[in-house]
């Protein structure tokens, strides 16, 4: 892969950083340094040092041995979620839903043990977060972050959790362990996650999964309120309906997104024929 520039002002190593993150894939999201090596074409000294870069950069995160992308990728230009089709399937439901509610709405993805938001549709409200796409928040302490940590495996929540946030805030004196684990079974037997003044005073959201076309969860969403103006009751017995509602039609669409047939019609040759 490297080696291919011409031009006197080719970057060799930012190609081959960008060879790094272009080797992960639907069917290689963790691999091993001699697996990433292979992939770019890199000699292993050479991509270690890259990986390490990333991973203090924020793109790699590195977990028993293996190196995987982050969400942080969506700074460079929203590749991302773009290349799932998520976000042109959920902004029209998300703002429905908003429109619906009258309150904020977002959607986020894991990224160890903090949620990463990837979508947003809000209105003014009072509430003392300022949040936009890329903010990240401790994964426990939201209800997102329950929903998509709920999802994983007992292995893959510890692994999760064990890795240090990066969202900037005071250390978390969160619940005991087994009290977590208790609330994440209740998460994944019911569907969806509650947090109440657990990120801020004042601060409810109620979160539900959005399924790929396997059925995996890739995503949470949550529609967030402020106790001064919305109760708890009115947060689940009203908005949450509302919130399974679009999470599902959201998911279904994606799914169907997911399974389209994709044909690329060669472009014209303006004599009736196709070049290839």
């Amino acid at each position: 892969m490297a080696g291919r520039g011409t031009g006197p002002d080719f970057v060799e190593a930012l190609a081959r950083g960008l060879d790094v993150l272009t080797c992960f894939d639907a069917g290689h999201r963790a691999m091993s340094l001699t697996e990433v090596a292979a992939a770019a074409g890199l000699a292993r000294p050479t991509a270690r040092r890259l990986l390490l870069t990333l991973e203090e950069l924020g793109y790699v995160r590195s977990t028993g041995g293996t190196f995987a992308l982050t969400p942080k990728v969506l700074d460079l230009g929203m590749a991302y979620v773009g290349s799932l089709g998520l976000w042109d399937i959920a902004r029209p439901h998300l703002e429905e839903l908003v429109a619906g509610t009258g309150e904020s709405s977002s959607m986020a993805q894991l990224d160890g043990s903090d949620i990463v938001y990837v979508a947003r549709v809000s209105v003014p409200k009072i509430i003392a977060l300022r949040v936009e796409i890329g903010t990240r928040f401790p994964a426990v302490q939201t209800s997102q972050g329950k929903v998509l940590l709920a999802a994983l495996s007992p292995d893959e929540l510890a692994a999760a959790l064990a890795v240090p946030s990066r969202a900037g805030l005071p250390p978390y004196i969160g619940r005991p362990a087994d009290q977590l684990q208790r609330e994440l079974t209740e998460v994944r037997a019911r569907g969806w996650a509650l947090a109440e003044e657990e990120l801020a005073p004042g601060v409810l959201s109620v979160a539900v999964p959005v399924r790929d076309g396997g059925g995996a969860v890739r995503a949470a969403m949550n529609v967030t309120v402020h106790a001064a103006e919305t109760s708890r009751e009115t947060l689940v017995q009203e908005h949450l309906p509302r919130l399974l509602r679009t999470a599902g039609d959201i998911s279904a669409e994606w799914a169907l997104w997911q399974s389209r047939p994709h044909v690329e019609v060669p472009r014209g040759t303006g004599d009736g024929s196709a070049t290839a």
